[in-house]
C-alpha cells in the first residue's frame, strides 16, 4: 500500500508542477503579448477607409460617442488613446489621429479614419487610399513659454463710497437727483 501511495504523490507532484508551468507560460505570454500589442510595428503601410457621416451619434468600441468631425481612427491592434501620425504618400499630407475604435474588419485594409480625417488626407473622393500610419510616443504637451504677461488693469473702486442699502444704486440716483 506503500507503493501506491508513494507513486500517487509523485503523480500529484507532475501535476502541480505541469499545472505551475501551464500558469507561468500563459502569464508570459500575456505579458510579452499586451507589450507587443502597445509597440505594434513601428511603421505601417496600408490601405486606409473612412466610416460614413450616419455612424455619427452610435458607441465605439471604447465606449466613447463617434462624430464624423473628430479625428479619430479604429486600428487593430494599438491601444484607446494612443496617438497615430497617418500620412497620405500621394500627396504628402497628415493628420494625428486617436484610436478610439477597434477595426477595420475588411481584408487588406490597416486603419479606418473618421471623415474629417480623411478629408484633410484627400481621400474622400477615391474611397480607399493607401496611407503610412505610425505611432507618436509624445511624453510632453508642447507649449509656448511666456516670460511676463501684460495683463490690463482694473479700476474696481466705486464711484462713491455707499453706505449699506437695500435699494439698488440706479434708484438712490434717481432719488438724489429728484431731490436737487
Amino acid at each position: 500500500m506503500k507503493k501506491i501511495f508513494n507513486i500517487d504523490i509523485l503523480y500529484h507532484k507532475r501535476n502541480i508542477k505541469n499545472y505551475v508551468a501551464k500558469i507561468f507560460l500563459f502569464s508570459s505570454f500575456f505579458i510579452v503579448h499586451s507589450s507587443l500589442s502597445a509597440i505594434a510595428q513601428p511603421l505601417q503601410k496600408g490601405k486606409a477607409s473612412f466610416y460614413a457621416k450616419k455612424f455619427t451619434g452610435r458607441k465605439t468600441a471604447n465606449g466613447e460617442i463617434f462624430h464624423h468631425d473628430s479625428m479619430t481612427c479604429a486600428h487593430r491592434h494599438y491601444d484607446f488613446g494612443t496617438l497615430l501620425k497617418v500620412t497620405n504618400p500621394r500627396n504628402g499630407k497628415s493628420v494625428v489621429v486617436r484610436v478610439n475604435d477597434r477595426g477595420p474588419f475588411v481584408k487588406g485594409r490597416i486603419i479606418d479614419l473618421s471623415w474629417k480625417a480623411a478629408d484633410e488626407l484627400g481621400i474622400i473622393k477615391k474611397g480607399v487610399e493607401t496611407v503610412r500610419v505610425e505611432p507618436l510616443f509624445l511624453t510632453f504637451i508642447p507649449y509656448k513659454y511666456v516670460e511676463e504677461i501684460d495683463i490690463p488693469e482694473f479700476d474696481f473702486k466705486q464711484s462713491r463710497p455707499r453706505p449699506f442699502s437695500m435699494k439698488p444704486e440706479w434708484q438712490e440716483l434717481k432719488e438724489l437727483n429728484d431731490k436737487e
